[in-house]
């Protein structure tokens, strides 16, 4: 039977295909985006390998170092960039990536250069001790739970038991982690803002 692709989705190739292509086309080593990004060589290769899959603070920590949106890793072509922009995203049709904790769908995708990315997110997570560590990085995230219970870690503040129609602001440079307490796996409406340049200014010294 013909590969039929859904309304509205877009063509994606593997993230560590991506990542090998946007490096070798820009002719810099493992070591090269290792310097830029802050991810270990040995954590590139086996991204690039596919024995990995990156969370999403490595894949803006990639992004960053290799001067990309974050839009770029999930395309096998370069979304556009031009004004008086619009976006739609038919139910399940977005890139998806899963991350051992997290399954995310990236939301209007085919835009580039946008201000924040809106994720579609599943939480596998069912307690802290799933994460080998909390993430950080520079921004503001904002989640809104759309189904399920969850529970929100942050650097600070004590942990916050959520539920259906609870929403969360933070500020993401604190340790932070969600993961779900309900029946089936919790999903939220993720929102972050891009990497900034005071970040993208450190992976690339």
């Amino acid at each position: 039977m013909a590969n039929v692709q859904k309304k509205g989705s877009t063509r994606q190739e593997p993230i560590g295909s991506k990542v090998q292509s946007l490096r070798q086309e820009q002719g810099i080593t493992l070591s090269d985006l290792g310097g830029r990004s802050g991810v270990s060589i040995s954590t590139l290769s086996k991204i690039e390998n596919g024995q990995t899959s990156p969370t999403y603070d490595t894949l803006t920590r990639l992004a960053a170092g290799l001067g990309v949106d974050l839009t770029a890793l999930f395309h096998s072509e370069t979304p556009p960039s031009v004004t008086g922009r619009r976006a739609i995203t038919h139910a399940g049709t977005g890139p998806r990536h899963r991350s051992g904790n997290y399954e995310y769908e990236l939301l209007c995708a085919d835009l580039a250069h946008r201000a924040f990315v809106p994720l579609l997110t599943t939480l596998h997570a069912r307690s802290i001790e799933d994460f080998r560590r909390m993430a950080n990085h520079a921004g503001e995230e904002f989640f809104y739970v759309l189904s399920g219970e969850v529970v929100l870690h942050t650097e600070h503040y004590a942990p916050a038991h959520m539920k259906t129609g609870d929403s969360s602001y933070f500020d993401s440079t604190m340790d932070h982690a969600v993961y779900s307490v309900s029946e089936e796996p919790a999903q939220i409406l993720w929102i972050t803002t891009k990497i900034s340049k005071a970040l993208k200014d450190v992976v690339g010294s």
